[in-house]
């Protein structure tokens, strides 16, 4: 049972299943606690409550549906000397996330090429399952992309050095080791630098409509009619791999720990343990081929904008992660938690979560130091999408959270079921939204309404003070899998 502490968060009690450890909190207006009912989400956080070494809550952000174990839009942490890691606390698609560029153009200046725009991006930058891109590493390069990140990229002339400066981490998360990433999952990924890959992995063409914070929106480099880019895509199949490797290792690993998990899909082992450190540092190796792959993305994004356009000095506002587990260090209040307070070292996983820091802290670059993180959340095809900024009471109640998207809120089978291809694509052309895609059952699986409201779920993360709203956007041209 759901105990609402206001508008926009509800508690769950570590008395409601035996084992909890911690509390469970939803951020979410009336309707979502409604939808969350449905499935398994609040046993999902309940679950992840119970899980070794937790501290703080088990959150769920506006966005929660249930997935592999935690739910996705899930963030718990764990104390780095006696807590947990769980690969499903992660996900399969390591380091999903998303970057924003900006551009010098407006939206009357790009509307005349738009459609010859969308076509050459189609053709430079590959999109599907399985698909490979333009280039193809050799084992030892590909292992240079797993321990550099986008500092590889941009040593190979696919960026510049202002580039990282903009990127979560600088685009390299510390202490990869690609020898622990397996020869499958190499295989699986040494094709797929600079590919969007299928399912809700998307390039879109976007103009800001609406400013809300003109401060924040000008330190990020965002102006109303403004066009950007929004690029949401991940470590493909070798993070995919790499996940797979791991649940089975730390199924394995419980047994010679003494763990006992709710559901087995919450597999995990201790964080100190050999098992538990080969796996981070894997998941590092996977966060940083998924870094490389947004840039890569990103380089033949403006280059298409240079044959097509003619230049655009494409930006890089930021690029956040989405599925990942990191070290960091947080202020555990009592009041809010409960139990001992103090600043501790902890384990975060973010699961469909992206980081939400505020002004003046340290892991940000010296330009947003003033304001904060940009925090980017997009929404489903043919709505729009939101920048906000991160706050301090992020870091006092979600580990620095917020939420990363819309959220599904049916299947994709259902959405196949109920809006063919067709009807779809007259409602985009209806909407002006231009539309390419590899497949046109990957079109259905994604239609608006197969999400939730996005911008009823950033009112409630904006509401909450978790973080605030800064610019909104809308697409005009679409690219998928």
């Amino acid at each position: 049972m759901f105990h609402k502490i206001d508008d926009y968060r509800y508690l769950i009690p570590k008395s409601y299943k035996k084992g909890m450890l911690i509390d469970g909190l939803v951020y979410a207006d009336e309707a979502m606690i409604k939808h969350i009912e449905k499935d398994q989400t609040k046993e999902q956080i309940a679950n992840v409550a119970t899980l070794p070494g937790m501290i703080g809550r088990s959150l769920a952000m506006p966005d929660a549906h249930q997935g592999y174990g935690f739910c996705i839009g899930g963030v718990a942490a764990a104390d780095v000397n006696n807590g947990v890691v769980s690969a499903g606390g992660v996900g399969f698609d390591i380091n999903c996330g998303v970057r924003l560029l900006s551009t010098s153009f407006s939206d009357k200046e790009i509307r005349p090429k738009l459609e010859q725009l969308l076509n050459q991006l189609f053709r430079d930058i590959p999109c599907g399952t399985g698909k490979s891109g333009l280039l193809n590493v050799t084992k030892a390069e590909l292992d240079n992309v797993l321990r550099d990140g986008v500092s590889w990229a941009v040593k190979h002339g696919y960026g510049n050095e202002d580039d990282l400066k903009h990127i979560e981490d600088y685009g390299k998360i510390p202490n990869a080791d690609a020898d622990l990433v397996s020869s499958r999952a190499k295989e699986r990924g040494h094709d797929q630098l600079g590919t969007l890959g299928s399912g809700n992995h998307f390039l879109e063409i976007q103009v800001v409509t609406e400013i809300y914070e003109p401060e924040t929106a000008t330190k990020f480099g965002l102006q109303k009619n403004q066009i950007v880019v929004l690029i949401h895509s991940g470590s493909r199949g070798l993070g995919h791999q790499v996940c797979t490797d791991y649940l089975d290792i730390m199924q394995g690993g419980m047994k010679k720990y003494g763990i006992n998990v709710v559901d087995r899909q919450l597999a995990c082992v201790p964080i100190q343990s050999k098992e538990g450190s080969n796996y981070l540092s894997a998941m590092a190796a996977s966060a940083n081929f998924a870094f490389a792959n947004r840039q890569m993305i990103t380089h033949w994004t403006r280059e298409a904008f240079q044959r097509i356009i003619g230049g655009g000095d494409l930006k890089i506002v930021y690029d956040v992660c989405h599925n990942i587990a990191k070290f960091e260090e947080h202020n555990i209040d009592p009041k809010i938690f409960g139990g001992n307070g103090g600043r501790k070292k902890v384990l975060v996983h973010r699961k469909g979560a992206t980081r939400a820091f505020p002004k003046g802290h340290k892991a940000l670059p010296v330009e947003l130091q003033e304001v904060g993180q940009p925090v980017l959340i997009p929404g489903s095809m043919g709505t729009c999408s939101y920048v906000l900024v991160g706050t301090e009471r992020a870091m006092q109640e979600t580990f620095g959270s917020s939420c990363h998207g819309a959220g599904r809120s049916m299947s994709r089978s259902q959405a196949k079921r109920e809006t063919s291809p067709e009807e779809l694509m007259k409602q985009m052309k209806n909407q002006n939204i231009l539309v390419r895609a590899q497949t046109k059952s990957g079109l259905t699986e994604e239609k608006p309404d197969a999400y939730k409201n996005v911008s009823d779920v950033v009112d409630v993360i904006h509401n909450a003070g978790i973080a605030k709203k800064v610019a909104k956007m809308v697409p005009i041209a679409v690219m998928k899998g």
